[in-house]
């Protein structure tokens, strides 16, 4: 019985050890990467501040940018959307709307709203995809600049690939549908392919914000609002971490491994060689960077892919359970199908910061936390059943977690306060700060819930993205 207990003993000192370990190393990154992202968040601001856009606006050296926008059942927003991407600041772009199949009135809303008429348009595809049923652009010469791609279902990544084999520009700018950009994005998105020199901007991508609640009018938004709903509430926080305090930094390291999908400016030639979005996965946005970064790390050729910090693209996200569940157990099962695709990489000098640093940062702390953190859950329930649990350790712990997590929050927002301020009305900051304190106890347990369930899918052997109801934008 001596032996037994000793045993347990044993056991429950290495577990806490490896907790507690574990959970010093995720917190002391987090706050690495934060330091970081805010020096260079200041630096940027900085270098920014006088930069006349206008300028570039005229330029006869302007890149030439081709929006890709996939569109799967995007009825509710698809005409606000559009008008968007149409009326944007810019002059040297075209905008190509692939209807991904769609069983709603997407199609009859574009034919309808912008006088389509059926095309001959020659291009060359060097992509496979699926059949193509026509092109489409408009009667209306002011619209010249649309272009529209009614295809058979095949995925948004064979949607994007289609876009990229009718692009005509050297430069692709893929995007949502269902998003909203600033006015000035492709101007601000753009910059970094002038400012290149010696290494080759492969790749770009911008801030991602919560549009749930704003007010959208003619394609623009108007006015910025806090989500009443606190699961897209806890986004616009989640959002803020993620690219303020998190991209920046990796931006800054040369190490990104993920431009979000919802708006990205990529190299075509480099897409293209590289072999454009893989239809094998979910996560194809996560899984073409890296593919792209692998290219020109293989051939030896001088790169980098650059990140902007400015809130460009405005996103509705998900206000219900089922759908948020959807949404991130398909972000996990991307994460687990590009870590496998490019496990090479993991831990490998050939690939510099890339296969040192970001592949394992990754996979330690954004593929296995959900599991780890799990399995801990697991081994504190069977040591409270069988009375073994050391109560006032494992409330410190709790605490300890509890007040890093809302305090992370708040630099986030505060960096968010001293920097692009979007939310100057005051009950709106009240409100993110409010959910700070609730999001560990309401908002955590559901992504990691998701991701469980990102898990078992991906055992299961589930494909394909399911469908992702929307409620559509507030208008004025």
């Amino acid at each position: 019985m001596t032996f037994f207990n000793t045993e347990i003993t044993w056991f429950l000192d290495v577990y806490i050890l490896l907790i507690l370990g574990y959970a010093i190393l995720i917190m002391s990154s987090y706050l690495a990467l934060a330091y970081i992202s805010t020096k260079e968040l200041r630096r940027y601001l900085k270098r920014n501040s006088f930069v006349d856009y206008d300028v570039l606006l005229t330029s006869e050296f302007a890149p030439k940018l081709s929006l890709i926008a996939p569109a799967y059942n995007e009825g509710l927003t698809i005409e606000e959307n559009v008008k968007s991407l149409l009326s944007l600041n810019y002059n040297n772009y075209q905008v190509i709307v692939v209807n991904d199949g769609s069983k709603d009135n997407s199609m009859e809303i574009l034919t309808k709203t912008y006088d389509l008429v059926l095309t001959d348009l020659e291009f060359h595809p060097k992509i496979e995809t699926k059949k193509i049923r026509g092109i489409y652009t408009s009667r209306n010469a002011a619209l010249k600049k649309l272009i529209v791609v009614d295809k058979e279902n095949g995925g948004k990544a064979d949607a994007l690939n289609v876009g990229l084999n009718i692009a005509q520009n050297p430069y692709v700018v893929c995007i949502d549908v269902d998003c909203i950009l600033d006015k000035d994005s492709l101007l601000k998105l753009a910059k970094p392919f002038l400012e290149s020199y010696g290494k080759r901007i492969i790749a770009t991508g911008g801030v991602v914000r919560i549009a749930n609640q704003c007010i959208i009018k003619n394609g623009r938004l108007v006015e910025v609002n806090v989500p009443d709903v606190m699961l897209s509430r806890i986004q616009v926080l989640e959002y803020l971490r993620a690219f303020l305090l998190g991209r920046m930094a990796w931006g800054k390291l040369d190490g990104l491994l993920l431009i979000s999908g919802a708006f990205g400016a990529f190299d075509k030639e480099i897409a293209i060689l590289s072999g454009g979005y893989s239809t094998k996965t979910v996560g194809e946005d996560m899984e073409l960077i890296v593919r792209m970064r692998r290219y020109m790390l293989d051939n030896k050729l001088p790169y980098s892919v650059s990140y902007i910090p400015d809130p460009l693209c405005w996103t509705e996200a998900p206000e219900d359970f089922k759908i948020f569940k959807k949404q991130r157990s398909r972000w996990m099962r991307g994460t687990i199908e590009t870590l496998s695709i490019h496990r090479r990489m993991f831990l490998n000098p050939k690939y510099k910061l890339l296969g040192m640093l970001s592949v394992p940062y990754w996979t330690l702390f954004e593929f296995l936390a959900p599991a780890i953190e799990f399995i801990g859950l697991v081994i504190t329930a069977v040591f409270i059943v069988f009375g073994l649990l050391n109560w006032h350790f494992f409330f410190l712990l709790l605490l300890f977690v509890y007040t890093f997590a809302v305090l992370f929050s708040v630099i986030a927002l505060y960096s968010e306060e001293k920097t692009y301020h979007k939310y100057p009305k005051q009950a709106d900051f009240f409100k993110l700060l409010m959910a700070a304190f609730i999001e560990p106890f309401y908002f955590h347990p559901l992504t990691v819930y998701a991701a469980l369930i990102g898990y078992k899918e991906k055992m299961m052997g589930t494909k394909g993205w399911g469908e992702m109801t929307r409620k559509g934008f507030t208008k004025k």
